[in-house]
């Protein structure tokens, strides 16, 4: 079970939203290779980071400091926010990234995910964002009319990684996960499934341990972690200094 630090860049600084909105930003670090290194000394085995203005621009914006950020730390690295092409791809993956996160273009062109996988065996996860039941791309900014599950199940079989499944409507508010859902779209499909948005406290740490989300890889916590309701030292204790 793998507990995911979360680095969401905007304007080439660490910043949480809450519920997907830009206008909220709150900057924790204007420093995000320093906030990397520090996660890494805090016990953390991986990161995820977001890049916020590539989400709605539809291509890299802080790729100087995600290539910071690779730099600062020996940990794999997973990255979404904007990458929608075969070049987008295959060039972040030979920075030294060791997956891509694809979101909206698994909307918008699930055979392109498809070839991604075959031609990047293990490096390729979907994230699934989801408001109402439904999924939002260009950045949250708009709905689909795709409902979660179904959109999971395009991908079964194509060698998919992970896929990072994040309620919106929870999303950096602190009100808990959204268990049921998450643990119905792992039951749904074989693809393993990251758990995203509202992460709170310890108490949710401790639902990651119980049997029926032991089936999850993991989960990702952002402001918890930077607001100091979550303890790095206590939250990898409980997971058994698996994260």
């Amino acid at each position: 079970m793998i507990l995911f630090p979360a680095i969401d860049l905007k304007d080439g600084k660490c910043v949480r939203l809450k519920l997907g909105d830009m206008a909220t930003a709150t900057v924790y670090n204007a420093d995000p290779a320093a906030q990397a290194r520090a996660f890494e000394e805090q016990g953390f085995r991986w990161l995820h980071v977001v890049d916020l203005n590539g989400a709605f621009a539809g291509k890299s914006v802080n790729g100087a400091a995600v290539g910071a950020i690779l730099e600062a730390t020996a940990n794999p690295v997973q990255l979404g926010g904007g990458i929608r092409t075969i070049a987008q791809i295959e060039d972040w993956l030979s920075r030294g990234l060791a997956r891509v996160i694809l979101g909206t273009v698994a909307v918008r062109d699930p055979e392109l995910v498809r070839e991604a996988c075959r031609r990047f065996p293990g490096k390729i996860a979907v994230g699934i964002d989801a408001k109402g039941g439904n999924v939002a791309v260009e950045g949250w900014a708009e709905a689909s009319e795709l409902g979660v599950i179904e959109l999971a199940k395009k991908f079964e079989g194509a060698g998919v990684a992970a896929i990072v499944y994040t309620d919106i409507d929870r999303d950096g508010v602190l009100s808990g996960i959204n268990w049921d859902a998450t643990i119905g779209l792992a039951d749904a499909v074989s693809i393993p499934v990251i758990a995203s948005g509202g992460l709170a406290s310890l108490e949710d740490i401790r639902r990651m341990t119980m049997p029926d989300a032991k089936k999850l890889e993991g989960a990702i916590s952002g402001r918890a972690l930077y607001d100091g309701r979550i303890d790095p030292k206590e939250a990898l204790a409980i997971l058994g200094g698996r994260a």
